[in-house]
């Protein structure tokens, strides 16, 4: 397989996926974007991803709890604790731009279930055709949608993922050399792959982009949650373009991933961070990026 070259992702690039909505626009044509994150192992992937991307504008959110329960009671708290962080998050099913499926949701449940059988909220999602990105329990259904797709592993899930396909590859051999393996996943499956990491690297048929190095304080837990908020909501508001051809799906991937990182090293001025004190500068860091 001959390798692409790497566009070096900047500032100046963010611009086309940052939309600054009109005096006509409302929050339905400014990108609604449906989510089914978090479970009750991961309660709080739910809560970050939400706020990310409200916090990164988005005309509307719509969370969808999984149907999936626990001592027999519904998982309804998620949506209470979704609400008490992020009041504005609708619950009420409805039309969407796009989908963000899987942060926060293991692919075994408590006890060693296997929570995909239960994953009925996704079949909606795979019944659309608009963008979708998908994460950590949602990366199984890689090559299942009709839309543009954006997957969103670390190198292990990648290495999962492709052992699935009949790819042998050890998660150390691709983080040795994500420039090659972000380009054979892409390919394999057929998505543009976003492959995490302190340096990230995405991937379509066309093109593989680069991300500057990223604060080493982002190893933190939740900030992957962050990260597909942000892009989730970018890839909504950006719907109508990706469908149209005038901007890629990765591309919009790739300005979410600059957002994260420089957010990142705001909240961090070179110290810890968590993953919250990221979503409080998101504003300010895609107020920075408008031309």
């Amino acid at each position: 397989m001959d390798q692409l070259p790497v566009k070096k992702w900047s500032a100046k690039d963010c611009r086309r996926a940052l939309i600054i909505p009109s005096s006509l626009d409302h929050k339905y044509s400014h990108g609604v974007i449906g989510m089914v994150t978090g479970s009750i192992q991961y309660p709080g992937a739910a809560v970050l991803s939400t706020h990310a991307a409200m916090a990164t504008g988005v005309g509307m959110v719509r969370f969808i709890s999984l149907n999936e329960r626990w001592n027999w009671q519904p998982l309804r708290f998620l949506d209470q604790l979704v609400l008490s962080q992020t009041p504005e998050i609708v619950l009420h099913p409805g039309k969407v731009s796009a989908w963000l499926l899987g942060s926060g949701v293991p692919a075994k449940g408590i006890g060693g279930n296997d929570t995909r059988l239960r994953h009925r909220d996704f079949k909606q999602a795979r019944n659309s055709s608009v963008p979708v990105v998908l994460d950590a329990g949602a990366l199984y259904l890689s090559d299942t949608f009709a839309g543009p797709t954006l997957i969103t592993p670390h190198v292990g899930e990648l290495a999962d993922l492709l052992h699935s396909r009949a790819v042998a590859v050890t998660s150390s051999a691709i983080e040795g050399d994500p420039h090659k393996w972000v380009q054979v996943a892409a390919q394999t499956l057929n998505v543009s792959v976003l492959l995490k990491g302190s340096t990230t690297f995405l991937a379509d048929e066309n093109q593989v982009i680069e991300l500057p190095e990223a604060t080493p304080w982002l190893a933190t837990a939740g900030t992957g949650d962050v990260l597909a908020g942000i892009i989730g909501a970018l890839v909504a508001t950006n719907s109508v373009a990706i469908e149209a051809g005038e901007i890629s799906i990765l591309e919009v991937g790739a300005t979410g991933a600059l957002i994260h990182a420089m957010a990142a090293a705001s909240a961090s001025n070179g110290g810890p961070l968590s993953a919250m004190h990221i979503t409080d500068v998101i504003p300010s860091v895609v107020k920075s990026l408008l031309p």
